[in-house]
């Protein structure tokens, strides 16, 4: 292991569902030294099939590790793992892929969801079991899809994995997992913190013992290995953080982890999401029972289709990101009526798989370029309001949101999500909150297993997160009360139509 004093670096990983970014951050300078990005490719069919491929991921990653130098990839001391959530890794016992990930925005397994609520019992006896609703997002009906649909594959499965544990698993050689993530595939217990027997059990007999053994957000998942090393050029012997979902390692990046505060992702998913010492969940209404990577817990809503919406917007108009937004400015909030339900992707959040695409509300008035570019725009934040009133209605207090991914860098979609949902937004100085997550969660489990660690004291996760996470008065965005209120009748409009179309798409 290297002298982690004379060490300079924590490197933090975010796979995402396009790409795969590297980030080394110097924790004594409190600044990102380096980063670096490769893309990764999906495939799609139209039934809802939304795979990647694992030697995509290893050969994105090796990309991004070759371009660093020797000495920016000496200075690594520790590793930590952000990566998209829910999606189904099946290895055999020699760690070789048996089939494609099946990702999170997968809305092929909508039978299987079937299938497995029948067997528990209904909805209410899924929750029980996994604090969640058995929905085609999560991981267990993948694995179900699997031995109905590829028996001999099925047969053969000896490692269950997320996309962060197969990473995980390239770096240390090790088959373990954390609550985090574990909390997200729809086999776990949030609650007890344990895999559920009864889920396994409807899926296969010996599901429940292929699945990894659970460790604690703050330990090592391994150290990297020899053979590790030489493929990334990097030293061996530093630890890998346990690692996490990216909403889980995107909290850390932005400080959510404590009562009180809430994130918001604008990305090709949007998320909403906040930490809770308690368990906090309302399935039904969309906000979902997840465990934090910190140990506490994560109430948290998805929309699968954020960005979605914009740049699909965006390719018929042929225009930029920019010229997107300059055009929606020019429209009136509430875009004149014109509403835009953006279920290109099916959706999650509401549950509707076979969702489509609708533009509504148009008139011989309304029908312009920029009420549509302004619509567009207005659909991913009346999603994350779905969530909030779910929030509010569990008693959560939130008094600020910190917002990330892609859409947070456009001003009008930030006093957007001000306006719709009436609390003051910031962005964080640094926009890379998942592989700033994973950077900083990689510096706590080094601090807290090494000579960083001072006078025996463990290090606590807020701590880490006052001193490393950025958060700039200037960016703070006030709702204006006049906009409130007229997002507050296009939203009943947006609700309204969402209800009738509905029963199209179940």
């Amino acid at each position: 292991m290297p002298n982690t004093i004379e060490a300079a670096t924590v490197a933090g990983i975010d796979m995402g569902t396009q790409s795969i970014k590297v980030v080394l951050y110097d924790w004594k300078a409190r600044s990102i030294t380096a980063s670096t990005q490769e893309p990764v490719e999906l495939i799609a069919e139209n039934d809802g099939t939304r795979e990647q491929k694992t030697e995509w991921y290893d050969a994105a990653l090796e990309k991004c590790f070759a371009a660093f130098s020797p000495e920016q990839k000496n200075s690594i001391a520790a590793i930590g793992i952000s990566g998209h959530q829910h999606g189904f890794v099946p290895l055999d016992a020699d760690g070789r892929a048996l089939y494609n990930v099946k990702l999170w925005n997968d809305t092929s397994t909508a039978e299987e969801c079937r299938i497995i609520t029948e067997a528990a019992g209904g909805d209410d006896a899924v929750i029980a079991e996994v604090c969640n609703l058995m929905l085609p997002g999560f991981t267990a009906p993948k694995i179900l899809w699997l031995k109905r649909h590829k028996s001999e594959a099925f047969a053969r499965l000896r490692y269950i994995m997320l996309p962060h544990d197969y990473l995980n698993y390239r770096f240390t050689g090790e088959y373990r997992a954390e609550c985090g993530d574990a909390s997200g595939m729809a086999v776990f217990n949030g609650k007890t913190r344990s895999w559920s027997q009864k889920i396994c059990a409807i899926i296969d007999e010996k599901l429940i013992g292929l699945l990894p053994p659970l460790i604690n957000s703050d330990e090592p998942n391994g150290f990297v290995t020899a053979a590790a090393a030489k493929r990334f050029g990097i030293p061996a012997g530093i630890p890998v953080s346990s690692g996490g979902g990216d909403n889980m390692m995107s909290a850390i990046g932005t400080g959510t982890v404590r009562d009180g505060f809430l994130s918001m992702s604008l990305g090709t998913s949007g998320t909403l999401y906040g930490y809770s010492e308690t368990p906090l969940a309302d399935p039904k209404n969309g906000l979902s029972g997840f465990n934090s990577s910190t140990g506490g817990y994560l109430p948290l809503l998805c929309t699968m289709n954020c960005t979605v919406a914009t740049e699909e917007t965006r390719r018929i108009f042929n225009l930029g990101v920019k010229e997107l937004d300059e055009l929606a400015a020019k429209a009136r909030p509430g875009a004149d009526g014109i509403v835009f339900l953006p279920f290109f992707n099916g959706e999650r959040t509401p549950n509707l798989p076979n969702g489509r695409a609708s533009i509504i509300g148009i008139t011989a008035a309304n029908f312009s370029r920029e009420n549509v570019a302004r619509a567009a725009l207005e659909s991913a934040i009346f999603g994350m309001r779905c969530g909030l009133e779910a929030f509010q209605g569990l008693g959560f207090k939130a008094r600020e949101i910190r917002i990330t991914g892609g859409g947070s860098k456009s001003p009008i979609w930030r006093q957007m999500a001000a306006d719709i949902m009436n609390i003051p937004v910031k962005r964080p100085v640094n926009a890379e909150s998942a592989a700033m997550g994973g950077a900083i969660q990689a510096l706590w489990c080094l601090t807290n297993s090494s000579s960083l660690k001072k006078k025996g004291t463990p290090v606590g996760i807020a701590a880490l997160t006052d001193e490393h996470v950025d958060i700039s008065d200037t960016e703070s965005i006030k709702p204006d009360s006049n906009t409130v209120a007229a997002y507050n009748k296009a939203y009943a409009e947006y609700n309204k139509y969402l209800k009738a179309l509905s029963p199209l798409y179940i």
